[in-house]
């Protein structure tokens, strides 16, 4: 009788044991003893989530979290940061991924470094067709264009294109120059023949670029593939769970979203259509294509060209180049036209503006053509140079795009180029949030390099990877920490109508977030250009 009691007992505790387990929700993953910062409304912090079917199903204390959910996949975080997955609201994914296949130009110290980088790289690749690009004249101790007499006497028979690192800017050989046809009575609207003594240099600016582009290789579909691969390697690397992609052509995009349906592209892309006729009035009759990982509902527009190769379009002449005033790269009109027929869709319209005349011109078309709409969010890319009565047009339906590593690389020498009074409205970051309520954060990579912790701490500091200036560069323009992360984030996400479903490590959002080395909010500042990413995850799926 005593051994049946106590059997009955048994049963009876073990039975209630098991439903107290039972009563638990199963789930993919748990993470518990955190610094999580969510970056909702409130930037709220918390200690623990749950994961299930790639989304946050709660996010809260440790004790809460577990006394509710139960999983084969509990991660103690052991007190460390975690962040929402980082979005670059403006890069050159793909583009980044075709440079590291070609010949690494950035940071050479002088034309001879430049020279020397392609012979070494034609040496240990030959090729029929040599390209590289990252080259920028401002850091050597001549900053001047080079001349292409070097690369005719090197390579005479072989085509040689070398791009300026802000990518308005090409220096190509003879070869080069005449498969391209272009001869000293070239034209072309917005683009220039850079020439001395009536001699053609090799240098070729904005619009004048697509002459040589146009008779160069394409790429074959296993090196596209390549790219978009090793693009995202670096990127996931740097926390980076969302791109930006500011132009990408039609097949383009189609690879890309063929290659994520099967699983060989996990990243999460938002991609701008480039502005041309044909794949323009295809998206626009097709409509917005949109996935878990790709979102295509945006154009993008080049208005001028870059500062730095002296492109960008000024409604005064440059300080440092008497009467030039720089270029719009697509006409005024076509830019109004444009907007007006995307007005009538529901895409994005983002145009690169970076000098004021060339953002005098599309806020001005933005305004127009979105009278009477709202909350379209279109887009100002660069929102570099602005006068100070255009700060106005930013609002719901304008929002700046910007990439505060431009400032710091500029900073040496953008003064020469827009004198004291036009770099009061420069890289006026803090100014532009106020006016808009928000401000999107990319890097512009490869412009500038992938780091999305460059970008951080540029915003915050002002100041280069030097540590110059040691107070900080403009400092009335600097954003707080928060709003750079917010920036980096849910901001992001929200000038892409993305802000439901990623941003933020809120409950029914996708799982995308990063475990970092240290506290980005609280470490010493002069240290976040050295921080860590320990672990990426996209979806609920680790995939760093």
């Amino acid at each position: 009788m005593r051994n049946a009691l106590f059997l009955l007992l048994s049963f009876l505790i073990l039975g209630s044991c098991q439903n107290k387990i039972s009563d638990k929700i199963a789930v993919d993953a748990i993470f518990i003893n955190g610094r999580v910062y969510t970056v909702d409304k409130e930037f709220a912090r918390a200690e623990a989530f749950a994961v299930k079917d790639g989304k946050f199903i709660a996010v809260g204390l440790t004790d809460s979290i577990q006394a509710k959910y139960q999983s084969e996949q509990v991660h103690d975080l052991k007190g460390n940061t975690v962040l929402p997955g980082l979005i670059d609201a403006h890069c050159h994914f793909f583009r980044f991924g075709q440079s590291l296949q070609n010949v690494d130009l950035v940071g050479t110290q002088s034309y001879a470094e430049v020279i020397k980088r392609v012979t070494d790289f034609q040496t240990e690749n030959p090729a029929e067709f040599i390209y590289g690009r990252g080259w920028d004249q401002n850091d050597w101790d001549l900053k001047e264009f080079p001349n292409k007499s070097k690369l005719d006497s090197l390579f005479p028979d072989i085509p040689v294109v070398l791009q300026r690192i802000d990518g308005h800017a090409l220096l190509v050989n003879q070869k080069a120059l005449d498969l391209a046809k272009i001869d000293n009575t070239t034209r072309i609207e917005g683009g220039e023949v850079i020439k001395e003594n009536n001699q053609i240099t090799g240098v070729l600016i904005d619009n004048a670029m697509d002459l040589v582009n146009n008779v160069m290789p394409k790429m074959t579909r296993e090196q596209a593939i390549e790219a978009l691969q090793d693009a995202q390697e670096y990127c996931f690397d740097y926390g980076l769970t969302t791109v930006n992609d500011a132009g990408l052509d039609r097949n383009t995009i189609m690879l890309i979203d063929s290659l994520q349906k099967t699983d060989a592209l996990d990243m999460r892309v938002y991609a701008m259509i480039s502005n041309n006729t044909v794949d323009v009035d295809y998206f626009i009759k097709n409509g917005i294509l949109k996935t878990e990982k790709l979102n295509v509902r945006s154009v993008k527009v080049y208005g001028d060209g870059a500062l730095g190769s002296r492109g960008a379009a000024l409604r005064a002449p440059y300080t440092d180049r008497h009467k030039h005033f720089g270029a719009m790269v697509t006409p005024v009109d076509s830019i109004y036209s444009l907007a007006q027929k995307l007005a009538k869709t529901n895409l994005q319209m983002n145009t690169h503006a970076i000098g004021d005349s060339a953002n005098t011109v599309v806020l001005k078309a933005y305004e127009k053509a979105l009278k009477g709409q709202s909350d379209r969010r279109w887009k100002v890319e660069h929102a570099q140079v602005i006068s100070p009565e255009d700060f106005d047009y930013f609002d719901d339906n304008i929002l700046p795009s910007v990439q505060p590593t431009h400032a710091t690389s500029d900073m040496y020498w953008a003064k020469d180029r827009l004198g004291e009074r036009r770099m009061k409205g420069a890289y006026a970051y803090k100014k532009l949030l106020d006016e808009a309520g928000i401000i999107a954060l990319g890097t512009d990579f490869p412009v500038e390099q992938v780091s999305p912790f460059y970008t951080f701490y540029a915003s915050v500091a002002r100041k280069d990877l030097m540590q110059y200036p040691e107070n900080g560069f403009q400092m009335k323009d600097a954003l707080s920490r928060e709003e750079t992360l917010r920036g980096m984030t849910i901001w992001a996400a929200y000038s892409n109508f993305e802000e439901a479903e990623k941003g933020s490590i809120e409950v029914g959002k996708f799982a995308d977030f990063i475990i970092m080395d240290q506290d980005i909010m609280t470490v010493e500042e002069d240290s976040i250009p050295n921080l860590k990413v320990d672990q990426t995850w996209l979806g609920g799926k680790q995939v760093k």
